[in-house]
């Protein structure tokens, strides 16, 4: 009895007599523009990098000299005091400002409006120099009541807004202007009807700020502010346009005596690229701590990154 198959059995197989989808082999698809084009980048990456490392004017041997000298680790030091206190200064009066432009109030949203609108539209450089030179404007700085001509103390402007002071003065200000809106933009986050919700169990606009508002905002504002940190230690080294003892005011001082300036920037470059690295993993904790509950999962397996600044 011979076997056959009938039209309608092979109609319904939809493999038609071949093998089993499953056992078939998937191919992917080759890249090899992308692949060349890599090959290409890490080819003069490396040429690059070996130049630079063989190039004899780099004097490696001078770098390792004052890598880890007592004027550059002093530096080091300034450089990240003034960035922790610039910080702590714009973050508290970021979240201050921020509210006043969320304000009700139109003289708040005003002043706050023209606050961040002057530090954010004038060069952090610019500032700096004008902190530096005050006493040109102000040769004494005295406490009284306005109007009335009646003053309870008076101070040499050069004794009391020293280099340092000017430094911190103009850092902290310009950053007070930044965490602002990095501030407001985190609050604007933040659903209305939490604030509804706040204000049906009785808390007042200040309670839920605090206790719901902020906390649920940290999850949009740490990102930013993570990249303003690394911008802020970077930005230190303009304070050595007014001699502010920062890292690269010390190999500065140093260069102009011995004509080394390109192993002492390397030594500068070196630092401020270790220091950022360790501000860069600790934001990435931090994030990932904030990221928790808001479907971030990927957060923690991304690569480490500087982040984008300004």
């Amino acid at each position: 009895m011979s076997s056959t198959t009938s039209p309608r059995t092979e109609a319904s197989d939809p493999t038609n007599g071949r093998s089993d989808p499953a056992d078939l082999e998937a191919v992917p698809l080759r890249h090899w523009g992308r692949w060349a084009a890599a090959a290409v980048v890490l080819y003069v990456t490396a040429a690059f990098l070996w130049s630079l490392a063989r190039n004899p004017n780099l004097e490696w041997e001078v770098v390792g000299d004052y890598l880890f000298e007592d004027f550059v680790i002093r530096g080091v030091g300034i450089t990240l005091m003034l960035t922790v206190v610039a910080m702590v200064i714009g973050t508290v009066g970021g979240i201050v400002v921020a509210v006043m432009r969320l304000s009700s109030n139109p003289v708040l949203r005003g002043l706050s409006w023209f606050y961040t609108w002057f530090f954010r539209g004038t060069p952090l450089l610019v500032q700096i120099i004008f902190w530096g030179f005050l006493a040109a404007l102000y040769q004494q700085i005295e406490i009284g009541i306005p109007f009335t001509g009646v003053t309870f103390a008076s101070f040499d402007t050069n004794a009391v807004v020293g280099p340092m002071t000017a430094a911190i003065l103009a850092l902290s200000l310009n950053e007070v202007a930044y965490a602002a809106e990095i501030v407001r933009g985190g609050i604007a986050s933040v659903d209305d009807g939490q604030d509804d919700a706040a204000s049906a169990l009785g808390m007042t606009r200040s309670q839920a700020m605090r206790t719901i508002t902020l906390p649920q905002a940290m999850r949009v504002i740490v990102p930013p502010m993570g990249n303003e940190t690394v911008t802020m230690l970077k930005s230190t080294a303009l304070v050595s346009v007014i001699g502010g003892k920062d890292l690269l005011t010390a190999v500065q001082s140093v260069y102009a005596q011995n004509y080394q300036v390109i192993p002492l920037l390397v030594v500068a470059v070196i630092w401020y690229l270790a220091l950022t690295s360790v501000l860069s993993v600790g934001q990435y904790f931090v994030e990932r701590r904030y990221g928790k509950g808001y479907g971030n999962a990927s957060m923690s397996r991304r690569w480490l990154g500087l982040g984008v600044t300004r």
